[in-house]
């Protein structure tokens, strides 16, 4: 027997282990702590012990899950909040002074461990106990943990130890007596085991000058004890961090400044303008409406950027779509601020989002264009003075938008208006009514944000003071929803895309080096074997960049949730691989990198696991940060920005949802940002943003008025640039240095894309028809028939005239529906819009990966849409259908041969009449590799819909799939990660 022990930290969650707890739960359990020690009298019996350990126990556990005694065992603690509910802990109690029956870190083999594994046992094969998730052995200094999976396969699937159980059970033994099964079944079991058991230990003597202390500065050694003895950990609880869930009060105030309303419309929730009588002159948005009402902003907006049927919509629309924009910024300069607190380690003068700083709207006018757009060099001198610690990012976030200059911006709204508290404002708690009656809004906005933590994944620290964290992803899920207005936005838990993301990427990456090298690998484990040798900067460098060329894409991006997945895993990927190394090829072999609910997790591989944190110190006029952190924050910030400028593109028919994900990429980046070494530090610029939005891009996927084989070789012939020339100036606009630069590269595009169109469309079979029908018409008209002897009467000529006429009218009219029909004004091309994804001929490739939640709307409710999109010859159009099956199709057509999709839809084209042309679809055109159905569990909050996850591969159908059916007996998303 192998004997592994480990210490609190290892055996904790790593996002788990990232939640800051609460000031005061961390100050009661010290104090039940040492209420529990002070009752500890070494020579009393077992029965007290385990009663003093069983109050300390109620304490955290109680009313919601039951401490109890529990026959042989000496208590347990059920899963549940009677002693109905199943046992998930079990624990084997010895007083201090019986040290021949307690188990050693080096010793397993005693009455202690005998007893447990008998009582386990007893719970597995007697009662068909399947919850059990820990078992404890302690004397009440000493704590020996075992996790119930490492007994489930030691004990419980041994068939020869179930046997001699089963003999013993029965009498079919000597005697019945626990002492023989003790003695002459387990222990000599354990004598000659030959498999490791691990488990967690720890001596709470260690603690002892912690748990006593009155000086709250040391307090954070508790922090990993606490959390040990937490229902979260010792049951095995789902928990909701920052990732994947969403604190209902900042959703609902948020939305109450903006001037909206979350309501319940049948199954689904939606968002909508609040009714009139509730509205607010001060709500963001209805400032914006009276200012575009008053300027006639309607008028000056193209009919290709309005949406809606009625002015009031419209208006609505252009309304909502500045607001995001607006709010867009704020929420990321909120991030960016708690980023720069976190670098300087709370250094109040990185505070700048605040009404001290900024009073009215000009003023955030100027931070957003005159500041964050600009250079600390190039901004006015009293711009610099007062924004000095406010960094440049480059990003097109801070540029004018085309709505902005087409309408209003920001600092037109009206300063001076008011808006009421939310009725549950977290800002109302310790003020007094008087205080809460009425704010200007914009110092609301400032103090709402305020109240909660923006901080980002770091250190593990105690929360001093009660604010609900929001991060990147909660941020993400608020916009989901908020886009969403009209249909109800369905979010995918970070547990789905971990998931999802996982089973695709690693299968697109092996397939990529196999290509790449001719290799045979089946999974990432292979791969790591093959590069195991070869780990020179050379090869590390050339691995590296077979994973960079990898293009994934999700054709309904939404929010960019699983294009922020699929990036953390490809990270996750290289750090498995060995390969994740600075910009010189040398490997960061003093950090690991993992994925902990959704959330990418960097720590140090060191002893006690500490996680990395960027942390920056003042010198002279600049700042010091020490080699080895800026090297780490270095290669990470530019591993993501590879990764993100070169793998991941995304398309959404919603402008929002665009802005949104964007947004999304751009804070993965922040997470990372680090100071440039330039001039030892004295001058403090982090370094930029790449432009990314170019990556992901407003159109409907599923319209193109081109064909992905479309032959486009004719224009970069009649021209002086080629595919190269598209590519290169796609990947300098992504490093453009300022606005000029990217206008310049803009133009180029619409240049390229113009031409694209012209020689296509010039191609259109019915234009040579169109120019036949026009030559004969003339013919007709113009010749003189007396010439040949054929003389015709005026009115055969008429007739014939008239013939040409209405096929030409005919023609002109496709040709004209084509073009200039407002159903294709969306249409996407997926053909030319992204040259990564073509080859050296300008032919389309394919992607490597498509992944992605697509839309669930039935194709009857869409009407004139629907019509556009049966002529777009998908093969598993249906009318009664749905139009997930139309993504399905198209993203199997998006793909390289051999690779590979992943989506979660609607489950009903499994069974439904409509689903029969997708389910021929899946074997005629790939290889459906794993089908998981949620028939019985429901994976989406606030939505009723079933629904599957299917991976498929672009090739000939093997004949064999993976499936799986889960039941209402799913008790969380994260036990995905066994299937």
């Amino acid at each position: 027997m192998t004997i592994s022990p480990l210490d609190i930290k290892s055996s904790l969650d790593k996002a788990f282990r990232l939640l800051k707890p609460k000031r005061k739960d961390l100050d009661d359990f010290r104090r039940h702590f040492n209420t529990l020690i002070s009752h500890i009298n070494e020579q009393e019996t077992e029965e007290h012990v385990k009663i003093h350990l069983m109050d300390f126990l109620k304490t955290h556990y109680h009313p919601e899950y039951f401490v109890a005694t529990n026959r042989r065992t000496d208590f347990v603690i059920h899963t549940g909040p009677n002693a109905q509910s199943p046992v998930g802990v079990m624990f084997e109690v010895k007083r201090p002074a019986s040290k021949h029956e307690m188990i050693s870190r080096t010793n397993l083999n005693a009455k202690a461990m005998h007893e447990i594994i008998l009582y386990f046992l007893e719970e597995r094969f007697d009662k068909k106990n399947n919850s059990l998730t820990n078992l404890v052995i302690t004397n009440i200094y000493e704590w020996f943990v075992f996790d119930a999976t490492i007994f489930e396969k030691i004990f419980t699937q041994n068939k020869q130890l179930e046997k001699a159980y089963q003999q013993w059970k029965n009498g079919q033994k000597v005697s019945t007596s626990t002492g023989l099964f003790y003695d002459e079944i387990v222990k000599p079991f354990l004598k000659e085991l030959d498999k490791e058991i691990s488990f967690t230990h720890f001596d709470i003597r260690e603690y002892d000058k912690n748990l006593k202390q009155t000086d709250d500065k040391n307090d954070t050694k508790l922090i990993a004890l606490y959390k040990f003895f937490t229902p979260t950990h010792l049951l095995k609880l789902s928990f909701a961090n920052d990732s994947n869930s969403l604190d209902k009060g900042f959703f609902a105030e948020l939305l109450h400044i903006i001037g909206l309303e979350e309501v319940k419309d049948g199954s689904k929730k939606i968002i909508r303008r609040l009714p009139v009588e509730k509205r607010n002159q001060g709500a963001i948005i209805e400032n914006a409406l009276n200012i575009l009402e008053v300027e006639d902003g309607l008028r000056k907006v193209p009919a290709k950027l309005q949406f809606g049927e009625t002015k009031e919509e419209k208006l609505f629309n252009l309304a909502l779509d500045l607001s995001i924009t607006w709010v867009n910024r704020l929420l990321f300069l909120k991030l960016l601020e708690a980023q720069l607190l976190k670098y300087h380690q709370g250094d109040k003068k990185y505070r700048f989002l605040n009404v001290q700083t900024i009073r009215d709207y000009d003023e955030l006018y100027k931070l957003f264009f005159q500041v964050l757009a600009k250079r600390n060099t190039d901004r006015l001198p009293a711009i610099r003075e007062k924004y000095g610690i406010v960094p440049y990012l480059n990003s097109s976030l801070f540029e004018i938008s085309e709505l902005e200059d087409l309408t209003i911006k920001i600092n037109a709204l009206d300063d001076n208006l008011d808006i009421p508290f939310y009725a549950n404002s977290v800002l109302k708690k310790g003020i007094s009514k008087k205080d809460t009656s009425v704010i200007n809004t914009l110092h609301y906005f400032f103090n709402f944000l305020d109240a909660y933590d923006f901080s980002s994944v770091g250190k593990e620290e105690i929360q001093e003071e009660n604010k609900t964290i929001i991060n990147a992803s909660v941020l993400g899920l608020v916009f989901e929803k908020i886009n969403g207005y009209r249909d109800g936005s369905i979010y995918t838990p970070g547990a789905i895309t971990m998931y999802m993301c996982r089973e695709v990427i690693r299968k697109a990456v092996t397939r990529r080096f196999n290509d790449h090298y001719k290799w045979n690998c089946e999974t990432i484990s292979d791969l790591k074997n093959h590069l195991a040798d070869r780990r020179n900067a050379k090869d590390v460098l050339e691995f590296n960049e077979v994973i960079d060329n990898l293009h994934l894409a999700d054709p309904a991006v939404g929010s960019g949730h699983f294009l922020v997945s699929s990036l953390n895993e490809l990270i996750s990927i290289k750090a498995e691989l060995g390969i994740f190394a600075d910009e010189n090829g040398d490997r960061l072999s003093d950090i690991e990198i993992s994925i902990a609910n959704d959330e990418l997790v960097v720590n140090y591989a060191n002893q006690d696991q500490d996680f990395f944190e960027y942390l920056v110190s003042t010198k002279n006029d600049g700042i010091s940060v020490s080699p080895q952190v800026q090297r780490i924050q270095k290669t990470l910030f530019n591993e993501k920005r590879k990764l993100i400028e070169n793998c991941l593109f995304g398309v959404d028919i919603n402008p929002n949802s665009v802005k949104i994900c964007q947004l999304r990429l751009w804070i993965e980046l922040l997470k990372n940002a680090y100071y440039k070494v330039e001039n030892e530090f004295t001058e403090i610029e982090l370094e930029t943003l790449p432009n990314i939005d170019i990556n992901i891009k407003q159109g409907n996927s599923l319209l193109s008025k081109y064909s992905l084989r479309e032959d486009l070789s004719d224009v970069f012939k009649k021209d002086k640039y080629g595919i190269k020339e598209y590519q290169q100036a796609v990947h300098r606009y992504k490093e453009a240095p300022n606005k000029e630069a990217k206008e310049e590269l803009r133009n180029f595009f619409k240049d390229i894309k113009a031409k694209f169109h012209e020689t296509v469309s010039n191609r259109d079979p019915r234009r040579k028809k169109l120019s036949e029908a026009r030559g004969k018409k003339i013919l007709i008209e113009s010749t003189n028939n007396d010439l040949f002897g054929q003389k015709k009467s005026k009115k055969d000529v008429e007739t014939e005239v008239a013939k040409y006429q209405k096929e030409i009218d005919k023609l002109t009219k496709e040709i004209a529906d084509i073009e200039n029909n407002q159903s294709y004004k969306n249409a996407f091309e997926w053909r030319f819009e992204f040259p990564e994804v073509l080859d050296n001929n300008g032919d389309f490739v394919g992607f490597d990966a498509i992944i992605g939640n697509p839309p669930y709307i039935q194709l009857q409710k869409m009407g004139a849409e629907a019509d556009i999109l049966q002529k777009q010859d998908y093969l598993t159009y249906v009318r009664t259908g749905d139009i997930y099956s139309l993504f399905y199709e198209l993203g199997i057509r998006l793909l390289k041969p051999d690779y590979y999709l992943g989506y979660i839809t609607s489950n009903k084209w499994m069974k439904a009449s409509y689903g029969q042309p997708t389910r021929k679809y899946f074997i005629d055109y790939s290889n459906p590799l794993i089908l998981i159905d949620f028939g019985g569990f429901q994976v989406f909050d606030n939505a009723t819909v079933d629904v599957n996850i299917l991976v498929t591969q672009k090739s000939p159908y093997n004949s064999y799939t993976k499936t799986c059916q889960v039941g209402k007996n799913l008790t969380s998303l994260e036990k995905l990660s066994g299937f």
